[in-house]
């Protein structure tokens, strides 16, 4: 799958600084990456109510990715307390 990051989605990547997070981050992009269909991404859920929108299980954090197509848009990463309040 092609990936794009939203700024949004770098911007707090940029704030967090707990390094087992980042790694278990960068394996979900990696893993994305080599997915062909949505059915291989591992703690993937789609959100209720809307057809584009997923979140990935980090930890105590979720990341907030919309796919169409054969394109992933990796759109923010937020605590659990606050995605679905923000995200999408």
């Amino acid at each position: 799958m092609n990936i794009i990051f939203e700024q949004r989605f770098a911007k707090e990547l940029q704030k967090l600084r707990d390094e087992k997070l980042l790694a278990k981050i960068k394996a979900i992009i990696i893993e994305c990456k080599d997915a062909e269909s949505l059915t291989e991404i591992r703690n993937l859920k789609k959100l209720r109510g809307y057809d584009t929108f997923y979140r990935i299980r980090a930890g105590d954090y979720r990341i907030g990715i919309e796919c169409v197509g054969d394109e992933c848009i990796f759109t923010c990463i937020l605590h659990r307390k606050d995605i679905y309040k923000n995200f999408p």
